[in-house]
């Protein structure tokens, strides 16, 4: 893979919406292709469904945030595609739940300053998803009319995945799958994770995700600079969240905190996604003596994220070719953050030995490039 395309757009958010449609079609028409074959294939759903669905997700994404559902109905309007199609694509997961069907991905790390050589709060993960997402996938940078600005690496048509804004805060996404998930009305977990980005405070952050209706699970690890960083495991009517442990919090793909005990919820995929129960348990052994020292740095973080244990299904996943192709997942890119100093640092797949790109995003939401630098 490559370098995702970078989309910076300023101004209102149906304008900002507009100018990301427009740049951005052609991949958001190969996101609509791709996820379009799977929500037929696995769950069933025809057109009429995916726009009844559509604009159902659209009124509660309207009385969730005006600016995001700004954003979105941009998008459909500068794409000149069906409005309710775009909103599909940010409720993706929604689509899915109740049709068996998981896409298990992500391990995720936060580091708090106290811990790091540089004193700066670090957050990374590596985002496994298929092969092919590569070339719809994009660096979306909006800033508004107040000079606010976010930087998240997402799929092209939706509003946000993982990334950072200039409040200082920062957001990496886990699948998570409880029995509980079910089709329905909620708000969808794209445009959760629009709303941490949207976020001035870390409380407003934490705010975001847990006070919504909704219909599925996810993990949500935040930070902020200054040095803090939570964890919150999401179900439909509840959470659980977990803190740092010496310096450190990891996640993979099962739950950790006792929300799903709490509400008599079955974990999905702690017996079936791949090394999840092992990928944060790893992650934090290469730290660990790192985290002693105080010395861990984006360096090590990529190190870490590029670690081979038990592979092709480690850390650093790479295509197992005893999986049929639709089902493949590899490391489609890795992303490490600065959170004091807000940069992004991008590896595209295969992570352990492609080059980076860091991505700096400043106060005023102007975002420069460095890179790519050499691979390690």
């Amino acid at each position: 893979m490559t370098q995702p395309g970078l989309i910076s757009v300023r101004g209102t958010y149906p304008s900002m919406g507009a100018d990301y449609g427009r740049a951005a079609r052609p991949a958001i028409e190969g996101n609509l292709e791709f996820y379009g074959r799977i929500w037929r294939d696995r769950a069933g759903l025809s057109d009429a469904d995916l726009r009844h669905w559509g604009e159902v997700f659209a009124g509660q994404v309207r009385a969730y945030d005006a600016e995001t559902a700004d954003l979105v109905d941009g998008v459909a309007e500068g794409s000149g595609l069906d409005r309710r199609l775009v909103y599909a694509l940010n409720a993706k997961l929604e689509l899915l739940y109740g049709s068996g069907y998981q896409e298990c991905a992500c391990t995720s790390l936060a580091v708090l300053g106290s811990r790091t050589a540089s004193g700066h709060t670090l957050l990374a993960q590596n985002w496994d998803w298929h092969p092919d997402v590569g070339p719809n996938t994009v660096l979306l940078s909006t800033t508004d009319t107040e000079g606010f600005g976010v930087l998240t690496l997402t799929e092209a048509g939706q509003v946000a995945k993982s990334g950072l804004n200039t409040a200082g805060i920062g957001v990496c996404a886990n699948l998570l799958v409880s029995d509980r998930d079910t089709a329905g009305p909620g708000v969808p977990y794209a445009v959760l994770l629009r709303g941490v980005l949207q976020s001035r405070r870390m409380s407003d952050a934490i705010r975001a995700v847990t006070a919504p209706p909704r219909v599925g699970s996810g993990n949500v690890l935040m930070a902020a600079r200054g040095g803090e960083a939570i964890d919150i495991e999401i179900v439909p009517d509840d959470f659980g969240h977990l803190l740092p442990r010496d310096g450190l919090i990891t996640h993979a793909n099962h739950f950790e905190s006792d929300v799903v005990r709490r509400v008599s919820a079955g974990d999905v995929t702690r017996a079936t996604a791949r090394l999840t129960l092992l990928r944060p348990t790893r992650v934090r052994h290469l730290l660990v003596d790192a985290l002693e020292r105080r010395s861990v740095g984006p360096a090590l973080v990529h190190e870490a994220l590029s670690d081979h244990f038990s592979y092709p299904d480690g850390v650093c996943r790479h295509v197992d070719p005893r999986v049929a192709y639709p089902d493949r997942v590899v490391s489609a890119y890795s992303l490490i953050m600065d959170l004091d100093d807000a940069t992004l640092r991008v590896t595209p797949h295969p992570v352990c030995e492609s080059p980076t790109a860091t991505y700096a995003l400043a106060a005023d939401g102007v975002v420069t490039v460095a890179g790519p630098e050499p691979a390690p």
